[in-house]
């Protein structure tokens, strides 16, 4: 059917249905097309943060909080919970290396004034699985280099969901390296700051209660998970049901008569319906308290907090899958629909401003917890997957940035919105090559040689003991 008969058609039809009739069946097959009454266009397309979708370091638009808005952040980082315990090989390579580094001091300079800040999911792993470049990497820059020294570098991800001390230890195993810490910062880590702010908070995402942990430990005074009140109601939620050992596991308060001061989305939801119903029952209720509604739910919302924008994030699965941008646009589209009003809401995580400068304040800790020097290195490489996030932020952050093709970036030489101003790298490992070979020169061996710095494992040399 060509164009001009295609438009006939849907007018013949268009009058059809104002009389109440149903359309006429087309002769395509076996298919009926029945049009549309609605656009296809999503109506959360006008309230999407515009650093979430398609963010762009050339075309920045205006955001409630891109840039602009005050984002608490920690004054310092957490305290390390890296092991002390050393391994005779390990201590023994100190030794040689100090000795190395005392006659290349220049170079020695120019390794601490450069610092990596690594995307995780993507750049590091696919989930639990480690990308294998990763490995090497990490043995590099913990020591495994001419210098014998270790590389200043922090993860930085969009990730979240559980304690840092749990990620951390999860992370060393995959990794087959140690972290700290002092060296981590997930999406939510910087929101620790909004405990000096709010009381009484309802959390959700992640793995089971695991968020609840995580705002504990924040040092929120009153915690409440959405399984928690689900436990108190069930019929808050008509289609869901919670497990025998959720319900052991929730803590029922008397929410009748408890006022929330902020609601906060840690991470991914596991049960969209649940979370989604009992966060828009809090925006629109009177004084954040549960089985009210205000009467100006525009001029009462409580205030809600994302800990990052991304839309899709890469997993072990083929295809980059949806992630906690995605939850915060249909509850956008819910309130706007529900209310005829813009939801008010504050998104933590990359590209914000406030992610990266914490960052700053982390890579001066791990300086001065791995070289002794509160100092904060001048070339600092973002290595990322995602250019809307890892890349906008970096760049407009001033730092290197680095897009590897490992995860969410399947694109052409570069990507068009967002380009990594160092380059396009196909693993973490030609990204960090190609840095440390800048900063430390194009012969910088990345690999400790025993026998090259050791007189006695030199051909022709003699034991002080022989």
């Amino acid at each position: 059917m060509s164009q001009p008969q295609q438009d006939t058609e849907w007018s013949r039809r268009d009058s059809a249905v104002k009389r109440g009739q149903l359309s006429i069946p087309s002769d395509q097959g076996n298919a009926i097309e029945v049009r549309a009454l609605r656009s296809s266009i999503s109506d959360a397309g006008s309230l999407m943060h515009n650093l979430s979708l398609s963010p762009s370091f050339q075309d920045r638009r205006g955001s409630r909080n891109s840039f602009g808005m005050a984002l608490p952040i920690p004054k310092s980082p957490r305290t390390s919970r890296l092991s002390g315990s050393r391994d005779p090989a390990s201590l023994k390579r100190d030794v040689l290396a100090s000795q190395i580094q005392d006659m290349a001091k220049e170079k020695v300079e120019a390794a601490k004034n450069m610092a990596f800040a690594f995307d995780i999911d993507g750049v590091l792993v696919h989930g639990k699985k480690l990308i294998p470049e990763a490995a090497r990497v990490m043995e590099v820059l913990n020591g495994d280099n001419e210098l014998g020294i270790k590389l200043p570098y922090i993860l930085l991800t969009n990730g979240g969901g559980k304690t840092e001390s749990a990620r951390v230890d999860e992370l060393s195993g995959i990794l087959k390296s140690p972290i700290s810490t002092e060296q981590f910062i997930q999406s939510h880590t910087p929101m620790q700051a909004l405990s000096e702010y709010y009381d009484t908070v309802l959390v959700c995402g992640g793995e089971g209660f695991k968020v609840r942990q995580v705002a504990e430990d924040y040092g929120f005074k009153t915690v409440v998970h959405t399984k928690d009140v689900q436990a108190w109601d069930p019929t808050i939620s008509p289609w869901s049901q919670l497990s025998e050992e959720e319900v052991k596991q929730a803590k029922i308060r008397d929410f009748d008569n408890l006022n929330f001061d902020a609601i906060m989305v840690f991470a991914d939801s596991r049960d969209y319906q649940t979370d989604m119903q009992i966060i828009l029952d809090l925006l629109l209720s009177e004084n954040g308290r549960l089985k009210t509604r205000a009467k100006n739910p525009l001029a009462n919302q409580i205030p809600i907090y994302f800990s990052q924008g991304d839309i899709v994030f890469p997993t072990e699965h083929a295809l980059p899958r949806l992630t906690q941008g995605a939850f915060r646009i249909a509850i956008e589209s819910q309130y706007k629909t529900l209310t005829g009003g813009d939801l008010e809401r504050v998104v933590y995580g990359k590209p914000e401003l406030a992610t990266y400068k914490y960052a700053d304040t982390v890579i001066q800790q791990w300086m001065k917890e791995i070289h002794n020097e509160h100092t904060l290195p001048k070339n600092i490489y973002m290595i990322g997957d995602n250019p809307q996030s890892d890349i906008c932020g970096g760049n407009m952050y001033g730092w290197n940035t680095c897009l590897v093709r490992t995860g969410v970036f399947k694109g052409g030489e570069n990507d068009t919105n967002n380009p990594a101003n160092f380059g396009v790298f196909a693993n973490v490992l030609e990204a960090v090559q190609a840095a440390v070979k800048k900063e430390l020169g194009q012969e910088f061996k990345l690999q400790w040689q025993d026998e090259e710095v050791n007189p006695v494992l030199q051909a022709g040399g003699v034991s002080a003991i022989e």
